[in-house]
C-alpha cells in the first residue's frame, strides 16, 4: 500500500500540466528579467533579417499578467495554426488509407520479407532518415513517415516508441551533424563568412558516430520489447492499439487496388519532395497534396463519399490532443516574445561565457546554445539571433568561427528531439500518440549521450583549430 503510495506521489504530470506550468514560470519572469532589444536589419546578401550584435538595450517591462497568460494559449494555437491543421489533415488522409486495408497489406508483405530480420530495420531506416537530416534538413516532414514506421515496427513484434523513433532520431542524427543542412550550417556559416559547408568531414565522421550510437540505443530497446512486450515504456497504448496491429499469420491478400492506393501514396510522396528540394515548399502545399492523396486513395479503395467523409472526421479526432500540444507548446514563445525577455536571455548567456578561458569558452558557447534553443527551437531562426553575436565573441576570444558553428549545429540540434518548446516533436509524437512524458522517459539517457558526444568533438574541433578559420 505505501509503495503504491509512493508510485502515485512521483508520477508524471500529464503533458499539459508540464507546458502550462512552463507557461506560467516564463511569466514570472517577465516581471523578474528586464525587458530588452536587439535591432534587426535586413541583409540583403543573405536575403534574411539579422540580429546587430552591438545594438541590445534594454526597453520598458512589459510583464504578462493572468489575462495575457491566459491568452497566450490561443495566440500560440494561432500562431501554430499551419501545423495543426497540417496535424489534422494527416490524420484524416491516414485513416482514410488505413482503411481501405493498402497499408495493412503492404507493410505486411514487406513484414514477411523481413521476419527473421527483424534487426535489419532499425539501422536501415535509421540510415535512410539520417540522409535526409543531413542534406535538406528533414525535421517537420519526418511527421508524414511515423504512421508507416510505427506499423512496421509493430508488425514486427516492437512497439511505436521503436517506429517513431527509427524515423524521428534517423532524421534528427542527419541534422544534428549537418553535413550539408542549408538551413542550420548553411545559414550559421553564410553569417559567420564561412564557405558553404566548409569543414565537411569532420561533420561527416559526426554523422556516422551519432548514427551508430543511436541506432544501438534503439536497437537494444526495441529487443527488450520483442523478448517482452511489458518491458515497453508505451505498452498501455500497445494494449489500447492491439486491434491495429498487423497479424503476419492472417495478412489482407494484396489486390490491384492495394497496388494503386500505394502507388499514389508514394507519387505523392515522390511529388513532396520534389515539391520541399526544387520549390520550397512547406506546410501548406504538402499538407495539399496530403489531402489529395487521401481523397484518391479513398476513391481508388471503392469507398463512398460519405465513408470518406467520416473516415476523415474519425482520423482528424485521433490527432485532437497532440495537435492542441503544438498550440499549448507554441504559448511558451508568446509569452517570451510578449514579454520582450527573449533578447534580454539571449544578451545575458553570450556575455557570460567572455570571461572563461578559451578552453572552456567553448563548451559555454555550447550550453548557451542549447539554452536558448528551448526559447528559439527555430534551426535558421536561432542562427540569425545568435550566430551574429557568437562569430565576434568567437574572434574576440580566439576560437575559430568554424567551431562556433558546430557549437551552434549542436545546441540547436540535439534538444530539438526532447524539448516541449519543439512543434516538429510534439507533431510526430501526436501521430503516434505516445505521450511527452512517455517519450521524455525514453529519450533522456540518449539526449546525455548525444550532449557528451557534442563536448568531445568540441574540445576536438578546439584543441585542432578547425576551420578553415
Amino acid at each position: 500500500m505505501i509503495k503504491a503510495d509512493r508510485k502515485e506521489r512521483f508520477k508524471i504530470p500529464h503533458t499539459y500540466v508540464i507546458l502550462f506550468s512552463i507557461i506560467i514560470i516564463m511569466s514570472i519572469l517577465t516581471y523578474i528579467l528586464p525587458a530588452g532589444q536587439y535591432a534587426r536589419i535586413e541583409d540583403k546578401a543573405l536575403d534574411r533579417v539579422i540580429v546587430d550584435p552591438e545594438s541590445f538595450h534594454y526597453v520598458e517591462q512589459n510583464p504578462i499578467g493572468v489575462f495575457d497568460l491566459i491568452q497566450s494559449i490561443p495566440k500560440g494555437m494561432g500562431a501554430a495554426s499551419e501545423i495543426i491543421f497540417f496535424l489534422f489533415i494527416i490524420g484524416g488522409a491516414f485513416q482514410i488509407i488505413t482503411v481501405t486495408g493498402a497499408i495493412e497489406a503492404g507493410i505486411g508483405k514487406m513484414a514477411k520479407r523481413l521476419y527473421g530480420k527483424e534487426r535489419l530495420m532499425i539501422p536501415i531506416f535509421m540510415l535512410i532518415f539520417a540522409l535526409g537530416g543531413a542534406t535538406f534538413g528533414m525535421s517537420e516532414e519526418v511527421i508524414i513517415f511515423v504512421p508507416i514506421g510505427v506499423a512496421l515496427a509493430r508488425a514486427l513484434g516492437f512497439d511505436a516508441m521503436t517506429g517513431t523513433a527509427m524515423i524521428a532520431l534517423g532524421a534528427a542524427c542527419g541534422f544534428n551533424s549537418g553535413f550539408m543542412n542549408p538551413f542550420t550550417v548553411g545559414v550559421a556559416q553564410e553569417i559567420a563568412e564561412l564557405p558553404l559547408f566548409s569543414g565537411v568531414l569532420m561533420r561527416v565522421i559526426i554523422f556516422f558516430v551519432l548514427l551508430i550510437i543511436s541506432t544501438l540505443y534503439i536497437s537494444r530497446y526495441a529487443i527488450k520489447v520483442k523478448n517482452n512486450p511489458e518491458a515497453s515504456i508505451v505498452y498501455d497504448l500497445e494494449q489500447r492499439e492491439k486491434d491495429q496491429k498487423i497479424d503476419l499469420n492472417n495478412m489482407i491478400e494484396m489486390t490491384t487496388r492495394h497496388s494503386l492506393i500505394l502507388l499514389t501514396v508514394l507519387v505523392s510522396f515522390a511529388i513532396i519532395m520534389y515539391g520541399v528540394f526544387e520549390l520550397d515548399w512547406y506546410i501548406l502545399e504538402i499538407g495539399s497534396i496530403f489531402l489529395a492523396m487521401g481523397l484518391i486513395s479513398g476513391i481508388i479503395g471503392g469507398l463512398r463519399p460519405s465513408q470518406l467523409a467520416e473516415e476523415f472526421v474519425l482520423g482528424a479526432q485521433s490527432i485532437v490532443f497532440g495537435a492542441l500540444v503544438v498550440g499549448i507548446a507554441r504559448g511558451i514563445l508568446v509569452v517570451m516574445t510578449d514579454g520582450m525577455i527573449i533578447d534580454t536571455i539571449v544578451y545575458s548567456l553570450a556575455h557570460t561565457i567572455q570571461a572563461l578561458p578559451k578552453s572552456i569558452a567553448v563548451i559555454g558557447m555550447y550550453i548557451i546554445q542549447i539554452i536558448i534553443n528551448f526559447f528559439i527551437p527555430s534551426g535558421s531562426g536561432q542562427a540569425t539571433a545568435t550566430m551574429p553575436i557568437m562569430v565576434p565573441l568567437a574572434d574576440i576570444l580566439g576560437i575559430t568561427r568554424q567551431t562556433a558553428v558546430m557549437s551552434f549545429q549542436f545546441g540547436d540540434g540535439f534538444t530539438n528531439s526532447i524539448i516541449p518548446t519543439s512543434a516538429a516533436l510534439m507533431a510526430y509524437l501526436s501521430i503516434a500518440k505516445i505521450p511527452y512524458e512517455k517519450w521524455f522517459k525514453f529519450i533522456w539517457p540518449l539526449m546525455i549521450i548525444w550532449i557528451g558526444t557534442g563536448v568531445i568533438f568540441l574540445v576536438i574541433a578546439n584543441a585542432v583549430a578547425y576551420g578553415p578559420f
